[in-house]
Protein backbone atom coordinates (compact mmCIF):
# COMPACT_ATOMS: atom_id res chain seq x y z
CA UNK A 1 0.00 0.00 0.00
CA UNK A 2 1.33 3.21 -1.00
CA UNK A 3 2.18 5.77 1.84
CA UNK A 4 0.00 8.94 2.13
CA UNK A 5 1.37 12.51 1.91
CA UNK A 6 -1.38 13.36 3.93
CA UNK A 7 -1.00 13.99 7.98
CA UNK A 8 -3.62 14.29 9.75
CA UNK A 9 -3.38 13.68 13.61
CA UNK A 10 -6.30 12.20 15.34
CA UNK A 11 -4.32 10.92 18.53
CA UNK A 12 -5.34 14.43 20.79
CA UNK A 13 -6.05 11.93 24.03
CA UNK A 14 -2.79 11.12 24.10
CA UNK A 15 -1.47 14.67 23.70
CA UNK A 16 -1.61 18.01 21.87
CA UNK A 17 1.51 16.89 20.28
CA UNK A 18 2.77 13.58 19.28
CA UNK A 19 4.65 11.68 22.27
CA UNK A 20 6.90 8.83 22.31
CA UNK A 21 4.51 6.30 23.55
CA UNK A 22 2.38 5.76 20.66
CA UNK A 23 3.33 3.47 18.10
CA UNK A 24 1.97 5.31 15.35
CA UNK A 25 4.59 6.77 12.83
CA UNK A 26 4.70 10.39 14.49
CA UNK A 27 4.54 8.97 18.07
CA UNK A 28 7.97 6.43 16.47
CA UNK A 29 9.75 9.94 15.13
CA UNK A 30 8.98 11.05 18.60
CA UNK A 31 10.69 8.13 20.44
CA UNK A 32 13.49 8.65 18.28
CA UNK A 33 14.04 12.05 19.33
CA UNK A 34 13.73 11.49 22.65
CA UNK A 35 16.38 8.39 22.67
CA UNK A 36 18.60 10.24 20.56
CA UNK A 37 18.54 13.10 23.51
CA UNK A 38 18.88 10.28 26.12
CA UNK A 39 22.57 9.15 24.32
CA UNK A 40 23.91 12.53 24.42
CA UNK A 41 23.01 13.33 27.32
CA UNK A 42 24.77 9.71 28.71
CA UNK A 43 27.88 10.64 26.04
CA UNK A 44 28.37 13.82 28.11
CA UNK A 45 28.23 12.03 31.39
CA UNK A 46 30.14 9.24 30.00
CA UNK A 47 27.11 6.47 30.74
CA UNK A 48 24.93 4.64 28.91
CA UNK A 49 21.72 5.78 27.34
CA UNK A 50 19.67 3.04 29.34
CA UNK A 51 21.27 4.69 32.74
CA UNK A 52 19.79 8.03 32.21
CA UNK A 53 16.16 8.84 33.50
CA UNK A 54 14.24 11.96 32.55
CA UNK A 55 12.36 13.61 35.38
CA UNK A 56 11.09 17.09 35.75
CA UNK A 57 13.32 18.87 37.65
CA UNK A 58 16.25 18.34 40.26
CA UNK A 59 14.09 17.90 43.30
CA UNK A 60 12.57 14.74 41.52
CA UNK A 61 15.62 13.64 40.31
CA UNK A 62 17.09 13.77 44.46
CA UNK A 63 13.71 12.42 45.79
CA UNK A 64 13.84 9.19 43.42
CA UNK A 65 17.60 8.46 43.98
CA UNK A 66 17.03 8.78 47.66
CA UNK A 67 12.99 7.39 48.46
CA UNK A 68 13.73 4.93 44.79
CA UNK A 69 16.86 3.10 46.91
CA UNK A 70 14.97 2.70 50.32
CA UNK A 71 11.77 1.42 48.44
CA UNK A 72 13.25 -0.80 46.38
CA UNK A 73 15.49 -1.73 49.78
CA UNK A 74 12.99 -3.03 51.55
CA UNK A 75 11.76 -5.20 48.63
CA UNK A 76 13.56 -7.96 50.05
CA UNK A 77 14.38 -6.76 53.50
CA UNK A 78 12.37 -6.23 56.49
CA UNK A 79 14.88 -4.49 58.70
CA UNK A 80 15.64 -0.60 59.63
CA UNK A 81 18.08 0.49 56.51
CA UNK A 82 20.53 3.34 57.60
CA UNK A 83 21.31 6.17 55.24
CA UNK A 84 23.90 9.29 55.66
CA UNK A 85 24.07 12.69 54.09
CA UNK A 86 26.00 15.94 55.51
CA UNK A 87 23.96 18.83 56.97
CA UNK A 88 24.30 21.64 54.23
CA UNK A 89 22.30 19.56 51.40
CA UNK A 90 19.58 21.12 49.47
CA UNK A 91 16.14 20.20 50.95
CA UNK A 92 15.31 18.29 48.20
CA UNK A 93 17.46 15.68 49.59
CA UNK A 94 18.12 16.48 53.07
CA UNK A 95 14.37 17.00 54.40
CA UNK A 96 13.70 13.68 52.49
CA UNK A 97 15.60 11.81 55.03
CA UNK A 98 14.36 13.46 57.97
CA UNK A 99 11.23 12.82 56.65
CA UNK A 100 12.34 8.94 56.15
CA UNK A 101 13.78 8.99 59.83
CA UNK A 102 10.30 10.61 60.92
CA UNK A 103 8.39 8.04 59.21
CA UNK A 104 10.19 4.97 60.68
CA UNK A 105 11.35 3.90 57.32
CA UNK A 106 14.86 4.94 57.64
CA UNK A 107 17.59 5.55 60.14
CA UNK A 108 19.96 8.56 59.16
CA UNK A 109 23.35 10.00 60.01
CA UNK A 110 24.03 13.86 59.22
CA UNK A 111 27.53 14.33 58.94
CA UNK A 112 28.24 17.76 59.93
CA UNK A 113 30.70 19.55 57.17
CA UNK A 114 33.82 21.39 58.75
CA UNK A 115 33.98 25.20 59.15
CA UNK A 116 35.11 25.32 55.37
CA UNK A 117 31.92 23.91 54.19
CA UNK A 118 33.38 20.47 52.89
CA UNK A 119 32.91 17.21 54.24
CA UNK A 120 35.83 15.38 56.04
CA UNK A 121 35.48 11.53 53.42
CA UNK A 122 36.81 9.80 56.68
CA UNK A 123 33.78 11.51 58.95
CA UNK A 124 31.34 9.96 55.73
CA UNK A 125 33.42 6.39 56.16
CA UNK A 126 33.20 6.31 60.08
CA UNK A 127 29.64 6.69 59.87
CA UNK A 128 29.09 3.72 57.54
CA UNK A 129 27.20 0.35 59.07
CA UNK A 130 26.02 -3.08 58.17
CA UNK A 131 23.07 -1.85 57.62
CA UNK A 132 23.80 1.09 55.53
CA UNK A 133 22.39 1.73 52.01
CA UNK A 134 22.46 4.84 50.34
CA UNK A 135 25.42 7.81 51.14
CA UNK A 136 23.86 11.14 49.18
CA UNK A 137 26.46 13.99 49.27
CA UNK A 138 25.99 17.22 46.93
CA UNK A 139 28.80 17.97 44.37
CA UNK A 140 28.27 21.65 45.48
CA UNK A 141 26.79 23.58 47.90
CA UNK A 142 24.15 26.51 46.59
CA UNK A 143 24.43 28.96 48.98
CA UNK A 144 28.10 29.23 49.78
CA UNK A 145 29.35 27.37 46.51
CA UNK A 146 31.84 24.69 47.84
CA UNK A 147 32.97 22.00 46.31
CA UNK A 148 32.92 18.10 47.90
CA UNK A 149 35.50 16.00 47.81
CA UNK A 150 33.34 13.28 45.89
CA UNK A 151 36.10 11.20 44.42
CA UNK A 152 37.67 10.72 47.72
CA UNK A 153 34.24 9.88 49.36
CA UNK A 154 33.90 7.56 46.62
CA UNK A 155 37.02 6.16 47.16
CA UNK A 156 36.49 5.49 50.93
CA UNK A 157 32.80 3.34 49.72
CA UNK A 158 34.24 1.39 47.25
CA UNK A 159 36.86 0.07 49.70
CA UNK A 160 34.14 -0.55 52.14
CA UNK A 161 32.34 -2.35 49.74
CA UNK A 162 34.93 -4.79 48.56
CA UNK A 163 37.02 -5.31 51.50
CA UNK A 164 34.51 -4.91 54.56
CA UNK A 165 31.08 -5.92 52.94
CA UNK A 166 32.52 -8.72 50.06
CA UNK A 167 31.79 -6.98 47.28
CA UNK A 168 28.15 -5.98 47.87
CA UNK A 169 26.15 -3.46 46.21
CA UNK A 170 25.60 -1.66 49.13
CA UNK A 171 26.24 1.49 49.69
CA UNK A 172 25.09 3.04 46.80
CA UNK A 173 26.57 6.45 45.97
CA UNK A 174 24.56 9.50 45.21
CA UNK A 175 25.54 12.85 44.63
CA UNK A 176 23.14 16.42 43.89
CA UNK A 177 25.17 18.19 41.40
CA UNK A 178 22.10 20.45 40.21
CA UNK A 179 24.74 23.42 41.24
CA UNK A 180 27.87 21.75 39.84
CA UNK A 181 26.48 20.78 36.39
CA UNK A 182 27.91 24.19 34.74
CA UNK A 183 31.38 24.07 36.05
CA UNK A 184 32.52 20.83 37.12
CA UNK A 185 33.44 16.90 35.82
CA UNK A 186 30.22 15.57 34.94
CA UNK A 187 31.94 12.29 34.13
CA UNK A 188 30.38 9.56 35.94
CA UNK A 189 33.35 7.12 35.86
CA UNK A 190 35.76 9.67 36.99
CA UNK A 191 33.72 10.45 39.62
CA UNK A 192 32.29 6.89 41.07
CA UNK A 193 29.37 7.89 41.87
CA UNK A 194 26.37 5.22 41.28
CA UNK A 195 23.70 7.60 41.12
CA UNK A 196 23.77 11.70 40.21
CA UNK A 197 21.29 14.41 39.95
CA UNK A 198 20.90 17.65 37.89
CA UNK A 199 18.64 20.24 36.31
CA UNK A 200 18.02 22.32 33.20
CA UNK A 201 17.13 24.89 35.58
CA UNK A 202 20.82 25.99 36.26
CA UNK A 203 21.91 25.68 32.28
CA UNK A 204 21.38 28.78 30.13
CA UNK A 205 18.94 28.28 27.38
CA UNK A 206 18.16 24.23 28.76
CA UNK A 207 14.06 23.36 29.21
CA UNK A 208 12.65 22.58 32.20
CA UNK A 209 13.79 19.39 32.79
CA UNK A 210 15.70 17.15 35.07
CA UNK A 211 18.33 13.92 34.74
CA UNK A 212 18.76 11.11 37.06
CA UNK A 213 22.14 9.49 36.45
CA UNK A 214 21.92 5.55 37.81
CA UNK A 215 24.32 3.19 37.22
CA UNK A 216 23.03 -0.10 35.49
CA UNK A 217 23.54 -2.86 38.51
CA UNK A 218 21.58 -0.37 40.70
CA UNK A 219 18.11 -1.18 41.50
CA UNK A 220 15.41 1.62 42.28
CA UNK A 221 11.70 1.25 42.84
CA UNK A 222 9.23 4.18 41.83
CA UNK A 223 8.25 6.90 43.85
CA UNK A 224 4.97 7.41 41.88
CA UNK A 225 2.63 5.53 40.21
CA UNK A 226 1.81 5.89 36.63
CA UNK A 227 3.04 4.16 33.43
CA UNK A 228 5.99 2.45 32.64
CA UNK A 229 8.20 5.12 30.97
CA UNK A 230 11.85 6.18 31.86
CA UNK A 231 12.35 2.39 32.46
CA UNK A 232 9.90 1.90 34.45
CA UNK A 233 10.71 4.96 37.40
CA UNK A 234 9.23 7.85 36.09
CA UNK A 235 5.44 7.42 34.98
CA UNK A 236 4.52 10.02 32.60
CA UNK A 237 4.10 11.65 29.38
CA UNK A 238 8.06 12.65 28.79
CA UNK A 239 8.28 16.20 28.01
CA UNK A 240 9.84 16.01 24.74
CA UNK A 241 10.23 19.37 23.30
CA UNK A 242 11.57 20.42 26.95
CA UNK A 243 14.05 17.09 26.48
CA UNK A 244 15.27 18.40 23.44
CA UNK A 245 15.99 22.10 24.74
CA UNK A 246 17.87 20.12 27.72
CA UNK A 247 19.88 17.96 25.33
CA UNK A 248 21.60 20.49 23.38
CA UNK A 249 22.11 23.48 25.88
CA UNK A 250 23.50 20.79 28.08
CA UNK A 251 26.08 19.77 24.72
CA UNK A 252 26.72 23.51 24.26
CA UNK A 253 27.34 24.28 27.88
CA UNK A 254 29.94 21.44 28.38
CA UNK A 255 31.85 22.58 24.60
CA UNK A 256 32.26 26.10 26.43
CA UNK A 257 32.68 25.08 30.14
CA UNK A 258 36.67 25.56 30.58
CA UNK A 259 36.17 29.15 28.94
CA UNK A 260 33.63 30.34 31.08
CA UNK A 261 34.74 29.02 33.98
CA UNK A 262 38.18 30.80 33.28
CA UNK A 263 36.27 33.57 32.51
CA UNK A 264 34.48 33.56 35.96
CA UNK A 265 37.05 32.84 38.11
CA UNK A 266 38.66 36.43 37.14
CA UNK A 267 35.65 37.82 37.72
CA UNK A 268 34.59 36.51 40.76
CA UNK A 269 38.05 37.12 42.21
CA UNK A 270 38.30 40.31 40.87
CA UNK A 271 34.42 41.17 42.94
CA UNK A 272 36.02 39.44 45.80
CA UNK A 273 39.53 41.36 46.38
CA UNK A 274 37.92 44.61 45.31
CA UNK A 275 34.99 44.68 47.72
CA UNK A 276 37.64 43.34 50.43
CA UNK A 277 39.50 46.63 49.72
CA UNK A 278 36.81 49.05 49.00
CA UNK A 279 35.01 48.59 52.13
CA UNK A 280 37.70 47.86 54.56
CA UNK A 281 36.13 49.63 57.40
CA UNK A 282 33.18 47.10 57.46
CA UNK A 283 34.12 43.63 59.01
CA UNK A 284 33.57 41.26 55.94
CA UNK A 285 33.15 37.23 56.54
CA UNK A 286 33.59 35.14 52.90
CA UNK A 287 31.74 31.96 53.85
CA UNK A 288 33.06 28.89 52.44
CA UNK A 289 36.39 27.80 51.41
CA UNK A 290 38.38 30.07 49.06
CA UNK A 291 40.01 27.72 46.72
CA UNK A 292 37.35 24.63 46.70
CA UNK A 293 34.36 26.71 45.97
CA UNK A 294 32.38 27.13 42.34
CA UNK A 295 33.76 29.76 40.06
CA UNK A 296 30.82 31.99 39.91
CA UNK A 297 30.02 32.09 43.56
CA UNK A 298 30.54 34.64 46.15
CA UNK A 299 29.27 34.48 49.71
CA UNK A 300 30.00 36.92 52.24
CA UNK A 301 28.14 38.20 55.63
CA UNK A 302 28.02 41.66 57.54
CA UNK A 303 28.02 40.52 60.74
CA UNK A 304 26.15 43.19 62.23
CA UNK A 305 23.09 43.71 58.83
CA UNK A 306 20.48 41.12 57.97
CA UNK A 307 21.38 40.04 54.10
CA UNK A 308 17.65 40.09 53.64
CA UNK A 309 17.53 43.55 54.34
CA UNK A 310 20.95 43.99 51.66
CA UNK A 311 18.93 41.85 49.26
CA UNK A 312 16.00 44.36 49.50
CA UNK A 313 18.45 47.50 49.45
CA UNK A 314 20.08 46.01 45.84
CA UNK A 315 16.93 44.92 44.40
CA UNK A 316 15.87 48.93 45.17
CA UNK A 317 19.26 49.90 42.62
CA UNK A 318 18.67 47.12 40.17
CA UNK A 319 21.11 44.37 41.48
CA UNK A 320 19.39 40.63 42.02
CA UNK A 321 21.30 39.09 44.95
CA UNK A 322 19.42 36.39 47.69
CA UNK A 323 20.67 35.45 51.07
CA UNK A 324 19.65 31.73 50.90
CA UNK A 325 18.43 28.78 49.11
CA UNK A 326 15.80 30.32 46.41
CA UNK A 327 14.24 27.16 47.61
CA UNK A 328 13.62 28.01 51.45
CA UNK A 329 13.22 31.73 49.95
CA UNK A 330 9.86 31.94 52.04
CA UNK A 331 10.81 30.47 54.90
CA UNK A 332 11.51 33.48 58.11
CA UNK A 333 14.32 31.16 59.52
CA UNK A 334 18.22 31.92 58.60
CA UNK A 335 20.53 30.11 56.83
CA UNK A 336 21.02 26.39 58.04
CA UNK A 337 24.16 26.01 55.67
CA UNK A 338 25.78 29.47 57.23
CA UNK A 339 24.63 27.88 60.74
CA UNK A 340 26.48 24.82 60.26
CA UNK A 341 29.46 26.27 59.19
CA UNK A 342 29.72 29.03 61.95
CA UNK A 343 27.68 28.22 64.32
CA UNK A 344 28.63 30.88 66.41
CA UNK A 345 27.14 33.17 64.10
CA UNK A 346 23.52 34.96 64.13
CA UNK A 347 21.43 33.12 62.14
CA UNK A 348 19.02 35.88 61.56
CA UNK A 349 22.16 37.88 59.97
CA UNK A 350 22.67 35.27 57.40
CA UNK A 351 24.75 35.22 54.38
CA UNK A 352 24.91 37.70 51.09
CA UNK A 353 25.07 35.46 47.89
CA UNK A 354 26.27 36.78 44.67
CA UNK A 355 25.91 34.39 41.68
CA UNK A 356 27.68 35.17 38.11
CA UNK A 357 26.78 33.74 35.11
CA UNK A 358 27.39 33.96 31.32
CA UNK A 359 25.82 37.47 30.76
CA UNK A 360 27.82 39.00 33.96
CA UNK A 361 30.24 41.61 33.15
CA UNK A 362 33.31 43.63 35.20
CA UNK A 363 31.19 46.65 35.16
CA UNK A 364 28.45 44.90 36.51
CA UNK A 365 30.46 43.93 39.37
CA UNK A 366 31.76 47.34 39.32
CA UNK A 367 27.99 48.95 39.56
CA UNK A 368 27.24 46.50 42.50
CA UNK A 369 30.26 47.01 44.84
CA UNK A 370 29.56 50.79 44.33
CA UNK A 371 26.24 49.85 45.20
CA UNK A 372 27.24 48.10 48.27
CA UNK A 373 29.03 50.23 49.27
CA UNK A 374 26.38 53.52 49.46
CA UNK A 375 23.65 51.35 50.90
CA UNK A 376 26.68 50.39 54.01
CA UNK A 377 27.14 54.01 54.39
CA UNK A 378 23.36 54.26 54.47
CA UNK A 379 23.02 51.58 57.11
CA UNK A 380 26.45 52.03 59.18
CA UNK A 381 24.46 54.45 61.61
CA UNK A 382 21.72 51.81 62.57
CA UNK A 383 24.53 48.92 62.76
CA UNK A 384 27.39 50.55 64.40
Amino acid sequence: MAKSNKNIYLDYAAGVKPNASSIHIEGVKAKEKLQNARKEVANILSSRPEEIIFTSEGTESNNLAVQGTVWQFYKNNDFLPHIITTNIEHPSVLETFKILQKRKLAEISIVPVEKNGIVDPKKIKKEIKKNTILISVMYANNEIGTIQPIKEIAKEIRFYKKHIKGNSIYPVFHTDAVQAVNYLDMNVERLGVDMLSTSGSKIDGAGRVGILYKKKNIQLAPIFGGGDQEMGLRGGTENLSEIIKFAEAFRLMEKNKKKENERLVKLRDYFLNKILKIISNTEIIVNGDLKNRLPNNINITFPKIPSDLLVIELSVKGIMASSKSACKSSHKEGSYVIEAIRPEANIEIGGLRFSLGKKTTKSDIDYTIKALSQILIKLKKWYN
